[in-house]
């Protein structure tokens, strides 16, 4: 039995098949890991979510903020974006079941020495406190009012954390670290604008992963959604967002010997 955790797919539906094929993937024996972002910018965002449906238990998913964009454009009315490629999800005939699905989908999971996350994990954070708002959260978007979370989750403020947030504002800062964040600034608040290489950030800007004193430095905390960076792997990280959607790769690496797999994607263009 292997346990795959793979990058950001982004609707490219034949680079997974590939990429499956490449590692040998048996869903009757191994595990599959999915760090967010299954859905948008690619050609088969539908085909996307059916496959990762159809592995029931031997899937572990957690939501990206492409799939969050998704919900929340087919439960909440919020405008569709000029490069979405979401219509084919919001016009099949399983879409209710598909995005039901969706809804009830992690959005941090931790098992053995590893926890896995779409973006990141603000630094005063300890896993078990990341885990315990992300359940809070999880459960809302699955409830019976999740239409009101999705119209009030986006906005960039506020942008660090503090313990009497409430509503609104709580969901919010939750939502950004683990589906936005990729940099902070030197006091530690969320800069949601920056998301090209670390040789070209501005001045002042640490990413997530290196901010001083980091809680949760003792997990291997994987992650996608920050194609300029690339893949990463360290003891402390692994970043598997290879740029797939943008004509690049397409990563998985094996969690049991950090064996690391690749298969080229042709991009948009």
């Amino acid at each position: 039995m292997a346990t795959y955790a793979v990058g950001d797919i982004q609707g490219c539906m034949k680079a997974v098949e590939r990429l499956l094929k490449k590692v040998c993937f048996d869903p009757r024996r191994d595990r599959i890991w999915l760090a967010g972002d299954l859905v948008n910018r690619g050609p088969d965002s539908l085909g996307v979510l059916r496959w990762a449906r159809s592995l029931g238990d031997r899937a572990v998913v957690v939501l990206g903020n492409h799939d969050l964009h998704l919900l929340a454009v087919a439960h909440a009315g919020a405008p569709a974006k000029r490069r979405d490629t979401l219509a084919p999800i919001l016009e099949a005939p399983d879409r209710d079941e598909l995005l039901g699905w969706l809804r009830r989908q992690k959005l941090l999971h931790r098992e053995d020495r590893y926890a896995m996350v779409h973006a990141g994990l603000l630094p005063g954070w300890s896993v078990a406190q990341a885990l315990e708002l992300a359940r809070e959260l999880e459960d809302a978007l699955a409830g019976p009012h999740a239409g009101g979370v999705f119209e009030r989750m986006y906005g960039d403020e506020p942008r660090s954390w503090r313990d009497g947030l409430r509503g609104p504002d709580r969901r919010r800062v939750v939502i950004n670290a683990l589906t936005r964040m990729r940099m902070l600034t030197r006091r530690g608040e969320m800069d949601l604008g920056y998301s090209g290489s670390l040789a070209d950030a501005p001045p002042g800007l640490i990413p997530w992963f290196d901010f001083p004193g980091r809680k949760s430095r003792r997990t291997t905390l994987i992650c996608g959604h920050w194609a300029a960076l690339g893949l990463v792997m360290r003891q402390d990280l692994l970043a598997l967002d290879s740029g797939c959607a943008w004509g690049r790769q397409l990563t998985a690496v094996r969690l049991e010997d950090h064996a690391v797999f690749q298969v080229r994607c042709p991009g948009l263009g």
